[in-house]
Parts: C-alpha cells; structure tokens; sequence
C-alpha cells in the first residue's frame, strides 16, 4: 500500500508538521503521565482507524515499557483490569473527544468529573490538547493513507526543534 500524498517529501507539509512535533512537546513535557499519553493516542487512532498512528503509539509505548497485555486490551479498556481509575477517565475522554459527532453534547459530564477527579488543571490542559493534537493526525494520514508498519520509536525526533 501506498499513500495517497507524501507528507514528508513536500516543503509545505514538512514546515506544518515541524510545527504540529513542536506542539505534541509542550504535551511531552506537561505533567500528564506518558504511558497515559500514549495509552490516549493510541485508543484515538484505533477509534479514527488510523493506522499509522496506531503503529507509532503501539510501538513508541512498548519502546517506553508499556507491556503487551495493556496495549491489547486498549480497546477494550471498559471490560479490562489492567487500568487505572486516572487511565480510564482518560481513555473516556479520549473516545467521547474523538466521537464528537456521535454525542448529542460532546464530553459527558460524568466522564468530566472523572478527568476532574484524577487531573489537576495543568493535566487536564495537556490531555485534552492531546486528544485534539492525535485526532488532528489521525486525520492527516487517513486523508492521505499513509501506511502502518514501518515506523521506528524517535524516527521524528529530528522534526522538532
């Protein structure tokens, strides 16, 4: 499979996505637990059926230690053990951030309170970016059909500065 476009081998493209790494830092540097991070971008891309990004925060997680059996059972979440109170608000947020079209008011506000509950605001403030940052990529490789599979942990480091 190919893409459809080549986001990486375009001037303009590049120079957006230099600057969409350099946002996913200010997350990256935020307070908000990485394995959270990445256990949030990871449910967003199976939800968007992004297979790129899929590949990346599957393999940027086990990169960082998270174990097979929670990146498996990630979407399925609601029915698995293996996950916080914290972590579940957060995939909650995830999927109701993500499937804002399918929810009359968006975030419900028993999952808010949940956020509300395990977060304080600077979290918040990095999660909730997150789950806009992720759905944001989700779709520029779906639009384009970037393939999954060949992505490496810290292949895009060089892109943010």
């Amino acid at each position: 499979m190919d893409a459809r476009f080549n986001l990486f081998d375009n001037e303009l493209a590049v120079k957006f996505g230099k600057r969409f790494a350099n946002a996913s830092l200010v997350i990256g540097q935020s307070s908000l637990p990485k394995a959270t991070q990445e256990l949030v971008s990871l449910r967003a891309s199976q939800i968007n059926g992004c297979g790129f990004c899929t590949d990346m925060h599957t393999k940027d997680a086990a990169a960082a230690g998270e174990t097979p059996v929670r990146l498996n059972l990630v979407a399925a979440w609601r029915e698995a053990t293996v996950f916080t109170e914290a972590e579940r608000a957060a995939l909650a947020l995830a999927e109701e951030g993500t499937r804002l079209a399918d929810h009359h008011h968006g975030v419900s506000d028993e999952t808010w309170a949940q956020v509300r509950k395990h977060y304080d605001d600077d979290q918040i403030a990095a999660l909730v970016s997150l789950v806009a940052l992720i759905n944001a990529a989700n779709r520029l490789n779906v639009i384009v059909r970037n393939p999954a599979g060949s992505y490496e942990p810290g292949m895009f480091a060089d892109m943010k500065s």
